[in-house]
């Protein structure tokens, strides 16, 4: 972060005299790239910051998107992964903190982390604890606040299910498992990439984004927001928080990052479709978000004019989402365990 800071500062005086050529020069000098589209790029990207791909297959990846849909994976059959990661809302649920089993709020207040593009973040989850997609994967499935349920219960339900279990057969020597399960969904989640006009200037289309938008992209590099907010999701890093002032809202909920106070960065892509902001979804507008971030992480003064300027920048970001066609579930059979809902 300190060499990213150093950085936008020799950037900062000459950043808006700049020609488009020499902005783009500065974009990448920043450490901005532009996403990538392929699952063989994907997984060279990740090869950087030593995170190892699950194997992809578009076989595993149609039968991931199933489960991600199915909301029989949880104990109460109410609720899926799209839940709380709503394909049609940016990849969030739109609330400050997720709402679970039995309508259980999340007893951290942690908010929902868009999924879209997720498999380039270098660590999963706000505190970082999982390593890649599979991982985390897991964690939400068996977590009591929010689908409750158990890798039995999901290997019990998924083997009741004639075409589940061919399906994995199909793609898995050992069949229907846990792990198996979550290497699904985590492979369908791979193929959640959202490519915009953004990556368009990045790859050299001088033209691809407004004049407006190019200057929002030099106060975003002046202001030094490249410190966190950089590679090709703006984020997905492990940095440290409250590091010039303190956070207005840090006693809602009782996160604190991980056992050194890191925090895991949110990407900016898509950002305008995933508000509430922060860790605990308690800023609701860009604007605001941005004038935080100058002071509880730049120690600086953003105006309004400079967020202004910067939101035109972010929503450059707003990428192609991928069609996702609902799936069609398979049938439960009279050996599929009940709904156990907990009333």
């Amino acid at each position: 972060m300190k060499k990213s800071l150093i950085l936008s500062t020799v950037l900062a005086s000459s950043v808006f005299a700049m020609s488009d050529a020499e902005l783009l020069q500065s974009a990448k000098d920043a450490g901005l790239m532009p996403l990538p589209t392929t699952q063989k790029a994907i997984e060279a990207e990740l090869s950087k910051s030593g995170v190892k791909a699950n194997v992809y297959s578009k076989e595993k990846a149609e039968l991931g998107k199933k489960l991600y849909f199915d909301p029989r994976l949880s104990k109460s059959s109410l609720i899926s992964c799209n839940t709380c990661h709503n394909l049609g809302l940016g990849g969030v649920d739109g609330i400050p903190a997720s709402t679970g089993h039995k309508w259980t709020p999340n007893p951290h207040h942690v908010n929902a982390p868009s999924v879209y593009n997720a498999i380039l973040n270098t660590a999963q989850f706000w505190d970082g604890r999982a390593s890649d997609l599979v991982d985390q994967a897991k964690g939400p499935l068996t977590a009591e606040p929010e689908m409750a349920s158990t890798p039995e219960l999901i290997e019990s339900r998924l083997k009741s299910i004639p075409q589940y279990v061919k399906e994995f057969n199909k793609i898995y020597k050992d069949g229907i498992s846990f792990d198996n399960a979550a290497d699904a969904i985590a492979t369908f989640e791979r193929t959640l990439i959202t490519p915009s006009r953004f990556d368009k200037f990045l790859n050299g289309d001088l033209n691809a984004l407004s004049k407006e938008e190019k200057a929002g992209l030099g106060v975003f590099i002046d202001k030094g927001c490249i410190a966190c907010h950089t590679g090709a999701i703006l984020g997905g890093t492990m940095q440290a928080f409250e590091v010039a002032g303190k956070y207005e809202f840090a006693n809602v909920g009782d996160f604190k990052g991980d056992a050194n106070g890191m925090v895991r960065t949110p990407t900016l892509r898509n950002v305008e479709y995933t508000a509430p902001y922060f860790h605990n979804g308690a800023i609701w507008t860009l604007n605001d978000a941005i004038k935080a971030m100058g002071s509880v992480q730049l120690g600086i003064n953003i105006s309004d004019s400079e967020a202004k300027s910067i939101i035109t920048f972010l929503k450059s970001l707003t990428g192609q989402m991928p069609q996702i066609i609902y799936p069609i579930l398979p049938p439960s059979t009279d050996e599929t365990p009940r709904p156990v809902l907990d009333y």
